[in-house]
């Protein structure tokens, strides 16, 4: 996570062409609503156009892995897709999906006592989970809960 989480934004580099398990690349390009959908591809997203480039079976590999691969190109955006504090994000989407069947207003308890009010504030039901909120949701709440503090 480091590389999408760097002190100064943007970063050192413009594009990144990355090679993961075809698991880990569905994760960084998923859509809210996906099985996939999660911290990955919300923080990746965020800041970064994301793509899949290409998959490669393991038999384009010697000796073959057990796994299928994926090749995922990064490029780097001048700024955030939208507007919100890195850290409290960062919390924001830690704590939504560490428990990704609770409701949002469960999930999310311990980063305020009114975080029903803030959910309904940004448009968000509180009985919505995690993987059915979009980055600009989670950014939205962000801002939200860094203005209470």
């Amino acid at each position: 996570m480091r590389w999408l989480t760097p002190a100064v934004w943007p970063p050192v580099w413009d594009t990144l062409t990355l090679m993961f398990q075809k698991e880990v690349a569905q994760r960084i390009v998923a859509q809210p609503g996906s099985k996939a959908y999660g911290r990955l591809a919300v923080l990746s997203q965020w800041r970064c156009d994301a793509q899949v480039a290409m998959h490669l079976p393991p038999e384009a590999f010697t000796p073959p892995p057990k796994v299928s691969s994926a090749v995922v190109h990064l490029r780097a955006l001048p700024k955030p897709k939208f507007d919100a504090d890195p850290k409290m994000l960062e919390r924001v989407v830690a704590a939504g999906f560490n428990q990704r069947r609770k409701m949002l207003r469960a999930s999310l308890k311990g980063l305020s006592p009114q975080i029903e009010d803030h959910l309904n504030a940004v448009g968000i039901p509180p009985t919505e989970r995690a993987e059915q909120v979009s980055i600009e949701g989670f950014c939205a709440l962000a801002r939200s809960l860094a203005g209470s503090v």
